[in-house]
């Protein structure tokens, strides 16, 4: 038997024996209904959510630019004029800074026109100008940058005073969708500028940088170039990531070895470092009693308590992984045969790695769903207009009707003050939408981590019933099913979507816990003393603490429906029961599949940078047009590439490593479920029963047709 009989009853009694077993029970039916309709429901609502969203919400608020009249560039009337244009971008800078410019969608407290295309040369309007009319300086000169209804006859002097034509232009270029200057303009004097606000005042008031575009065009260029290396890459991850999982069939043994002994070479040199330190200092009489108590933590580095410190743990974790092999030999190798039968399974059923693109397209479908709701939210409400004025101390504008509502589309007020102006506020908060705008934001956000949870818990729930289909076949591949994936997904969709939706729920509430945990530190951060920090620092870390027990808790229980398909709370005690009667093999386990699939990540991740560098530096010889034409930014393919290649090892290993939990489950319930008799045979490989001492006996008859 897998347990200890002394141990058996304090955490469940061992499984018995069901001749009718034959791996996952395919006569099963619906599990935790409840939750399956109030699941059902909850999308309803985010479906609902999404409909009042699009209703109320205009996302050209935030994608399109608005003129002074609220009109939007390149759409409409203003079709054929796309770009937005600043009359004073100085004043971008001079009335108000970066934060409140980006909260009211990038506006500026300057009459703002829509063009159809940016300036290209500077022009100031001269003195003799002034005299002369709007058509003459302007229209004549194919100068279309005036406010709309603008006549021909108007005085410029009198254009100028209500801003209804700008007195300047600076050769500017389009960034997101506006008009702003290049930053190596040369400086001169413009009317009404401070001789002492250059350009980049004024830019670094609307974007944080113009060098952005400059950057961005280069980015792009680099993209073009090398986007079909980029792909080479990542097939090249997704190869290696396949072959090193097909080939630890026959090498997972001697790489698990050379994995442990390097981590124990590791912590070796890592105690002869710390006792030559401590050597030193010790000499040296350097001890903590003459530091004292500091927060400078690198101060620590100098006496020699912190190296015994640190010498007597590695030696405590060196004593122990040495205890390990000597006494857990055993379970070391039963891990290994778990693992090269798990790289079986995995060449018995190929279509199991290509199931996290179907994880993957779903988890894109979420996001952007939500992203796309909490936009059209973020937008609803209609834009509200109110006088402004650059400096309402004049004595003129005492009377000004400033912060007052007005019409953008109106004619201009006459008024003493100078600088009057409608400007842009924000959007109204009326309305049943409006006034609920926070608490449908929140259920939005609700919505997003349930339906993650919930693919990702689909994704298992399926792949657990592949990889279980594999292990209890008795003879393999013979008895495996047909298309045991797609029979698993059309499985769990039908019977156990509830279930799935009861255990990503419990993970749900904990995520968002943390979240509003961690807005709360931030909102506190400054105010906070340290007994506080402390404080919320413990309370922090249990609710991580309890996050990772939860996902391990619902990953098994999530096999355990797989297999049996029991609802969730049962399938999640008797998970917890079987590992808990397990738990030195849990442990053993878990450390070597860890070990040899960070070992394997770090492998295809390091190998692909490691000859992206070569590539996209021109030095491998391979690809012609990089070297003739060098990237701008090299490094930024090879980011590419290598965060590619841990995405896509990541979607590998993970497949593998359900595996690995799921046939161990399995192997587990086989030990306590049979004896190896002929009634009772086993269903683990013959790797396995030689580890273990066992054998079976002769075969019944019957024994290898089973379904």
């Amino acid at each position: 038997m897998g347990g200890k009989p002394a141990g058996e009853e304090a955490y469940g009694k061992p499984v018995k024996h069901d001749p009718s077993f034959r791996g996952p029970i395919k006569s099963r039916g619906c599990t935790d209904v409840i939750c399956c309709v109030l699941f059902l429901l909850f999308l309803l609502g985010y479906a609902a959510l999404g409909v009042v969203a699009w209703v109320y919400g205009d996302p050209r608020q935030v994608l399109y630019p608005r003129n002074s009249t609220g009109a939007y560039c390149g759409m409409g009337a203003n079709k054929d004029k796309p770009y937005l244009l600043y009359f004073n971008i100085f004043s971008c800078v001079l009335a108000t800074n970066l934060i409140a410019v980006a909260e009211h969608g990038l506006q500026c407290p300057t009459p703002q026109v829509c063009v159809s295309s940016c300036p290209a040369a500077r022009w100031v309007v001269s003195q003799g100008e002034l005299s002369l009319t709007v058509g003459e300086v302007f229209y004549a000169a194919n100068r279309t940058v005036c406010r709309p209804g603008v006549p021909w006859d108007m005085p410029v002097l009198q254009s100028l005073e209500q801003d209804l034509c700008p007195s300047f232009l600076l050769p500017s270029a389009p960034a997101l969708g506006r008009c702003v200057p290049y930053s190596n303009s040369t400086q001169f004097e413009f009317p009404g500028i401070p001789g002492n606000t250059s350009i980049n005042q004024g830019i670094s008031g609307l974007l944080d940088s113009l060098n952005a575009r400059d950057i961005s065009v280069k980015i792009f260029e680099d993209l073009a170039q090398s986007w079909y290396w980029i792909l080479v890459a990542l097939g090249m991850a997704l190869v290696l990531s396949l072959l090193f999982l097909l080939l630890l069939r026959l090498v997972a043994g001697p790489l698990v070895l050379v994995l442990i002994l390097g981590v124990l070479g590791v912590l070796a040199y890592g105690i002869y470092h710390c006792w030559k330190e401590y050597q030193v200092l010790r000499d040296q009489g350097a001890s903590i009693t003459q530091l004292g108590f500091t927060t400078n933590l690198s101060a620590y580095r100098s006496v020699q308590e912190t190296w015994l410190a640190a010498l007597i743990v590695l030696a405590v974790l060196e004593g122990l992984l040495l205890l390990m092999l000597i006494f857990l030999r055993q379970r070391i190798r039963i891990a290994i045969a778990l693992l090269k039968e798990a790289s079986k399974a995995v060449g018995q059923m190929m279509s199991t790695m290509f199931y996290p693109l179907v994880t993957f397209v779903l988890l894109l479908i979420c996001i952007a769903y939500w992203a796309m709701t909490a936009l059209y939210l973020a937008t609803s409400g209609q834009p509200q207009y109110v006088f402004w004025a650059p400096n309402t101390s004049f004595p003129s504008c005492e009377a000004a009707p400033v912060n007052a509502s007005c019409d953008p589309m109106a004619q201009p007020t006459n008024s003493s003050c100078p600088g009057l102006m409608c400007v842009f506020q924000g959007y109204l908060s009326t309305g049943l939408v409006q006034r609920s705008l926070f608490n449908l934001q929140i259920y939005g956000v609700l919505g997003l981590f349930w339906t993650l949870n919930w693919v990702l818990a689909l994704g298992q729930c399926v792949l657990a019933g592949a990889f279980a289909s594999f292990y209890w076949a008795f003879h393999k591949p013979r008895d495996i099913p047909t298309f045991p994936l797609g029979a698993a997904f059309l499985r769990t969709l039908r019977y156990h979507t509830g279930s799935l939706a009861f255990g990503a729920l419990i993970l749900t509430l904990v995520q968002v816990a943390r979240v509003i945990l961690e807005y709360i530190d931030h909102k506190l951060r400054v105010a906070q003393n340290p007994v506080a920090r402390c404080i919320m620092c413990c309370f922090k870390c249990c609710l991580w603490c309890l996050e990772k027990f939860i996902k391990f808790l619902n990953r098994n229980a999530y096999i355990m429906i797989a297999i049996y398909g029991k609802n969730f709370c049962v399938s999640a005690r008797d998970a917890f029961m079987l590992l808990m009667r397990n738990v030195v093999r849990v442990v053993v386990l878990d450390k070597v599949t860890d070990l040899l699939l960070l070992f394997g990540k770090l492998l295809v991740v390091g190998g692909v940078g490691v000859l992206s560098f070569f590539l996209f530096t021109g030095r491998l010889g391979l690809g012609q047009d990089l070297e003739s034409r060098p990237l701008n930014y090299y490094w930024l393919p090879i980011m590419i590439a290598v965060l590619g290649a841990h995405v896509v090892a990541s979607g590998f290993f993970s497949v593998f490593g359900m595996c690995v939990d799921t046939l161990f489950l399995c192997f587990l319930e086989d030990l306590e479920r049979n004896d190896g008799s002929a009634a009772r045979p086993y269903f683990m490989s013959k790797a396995l029963l030689q580890i273990l001492g066992k054998k079976n006996a002769a075969p019944p008859a019957g024994k290898g047709k089973k379904p």
